[in-house]
């Protein structure tokens, strides 16, 4: 029978000590004033790395809440995007309707009767008498911008249709724009994280550096590794909320901005985007604040 470890004893021991919710709020008491501390002996340089997280965030959540007013222009003006379908002679335009309804991606299809094309267009300019020219036409709609081009082949192969066309060229420029957009917020995020992750290593180490004697009495003590952790990955998590809650003021501009912008166009602006990227900067900035002060430990403090 093999003898059990230390950590499995000490997990067992642990189990039958009843928990002492005082000293558990004590304990949490004790690393909040630990962090305050670690602030504190940081002094002026706080504020450096604050204003930086700050730039750093105001930044991201500029061109996210870019790329969701972008987004939402292509799926508006892709909406609006309709293939037009011109029938042969005598074809069966409800049975064509039928057979595009079928497609993948295909959202609606219109019925436009070719004495209904020539009675508008005869409303709208002075034509003689004559046969009506005109064939019969389908209106289809497609689900997103980014199908169109998958549409337009399928329809193109049907043998009852004489030709088929749409804004090809806006279609693509709308794509174009809205993945230039994400592409750069992506570069955005990777940069960022680096930045913020450079800063916050740098300030923990001198914050080790500076309690390196504290820290080694506290081990040879027994004090736990996260109790000397928690104050430090705190105290990163301070300047990523910090940076955050600066980078609204700015973040409001852009978002006012934006929203004039979708009025003028008269394009709905998207429901709740300032409130996801409210939301998303501040985990971000706590996530990358909290994650550089960890990495910093892990190098520099060997707990």
């Amino acid at each position: 029978m093999s003898n059990p470890t230390k950590s499995q004893i000490k997990k067992k021991v642990k189990k039958h000590i009843p928990k002492d919710w005082l000293c558990e709020l004590r304990i949490m008491y004790r690393l909040t004033m630990e962090t305050f501390h670690g602030l504190k002996r940081t002094g002026i340089v706080n504020l450096v790395i604050i204003t930086t997280m700050a730039a750093i965030l105001t930044i991201f959540a500029s061109f996210f809440r870019t790329a969701i007013s972008v987004s939402a222009f292509a799926h508006e003006l892709g909406n609006v995007l309709e293939i037009s379908v011109y029938l042969k002679e005598g074809s069966d335009a409800n049975i064509v309707k039928n057979r595009v309804k079928t497609f993948e991606h295909v959202e609606s299809v219109t019925v436009i009767p070719k004495m209904t094309s020539w009675t508008n267009l005869k409303r709208e300019m002075d034509l003689p008498d004559m046969e009506n020219p005109l064939p019969d036409t389908l209106h289809v709609k497609v689900d997103k911008p980014e199908n169109i081009d998958l549409v337009f082949k399928d329809v193109k192969q049907l043998q009852s249709v004489e030709d088929v066309s749409y804004a090809q060229d806006l279609a693509k420029k709308i794509q174009a724009l809205n993945n230039i957009v994400n592409t750069i917020t992506v570069f955005v995020i990777i940069i960022m994280g680096i930045l913020t992750i450079t800063i916050i290593n740098n300030t923990i180490q001198l914050v080790i550096q500076s309690r390196k004697d504290e820290i080694e009495i506290m081990r040879l003590m027994g004090v736990s590794n996260w109790y000397i952790r928690f104050p430090l990955i705190m105290q990163g998590a301070f300047y990523g909320f910090s940076g955050a809650l600066i980078a609204v003021l700015p973040l409001n501009f852009v978002n006012q901005g934006l929203l004039n912008m979708h009025k003028f166009f008269m394009v709905p602006g998207p429901l709740f985007a300032q409130n996801i990227v409210i939301f998303t900067m501040f985990a971000m900035g706590i996530l990358f604040g909290a994650g550089g002060s960890f990495l910093c430990i892990k190098k520099h403090l060997q707990v």
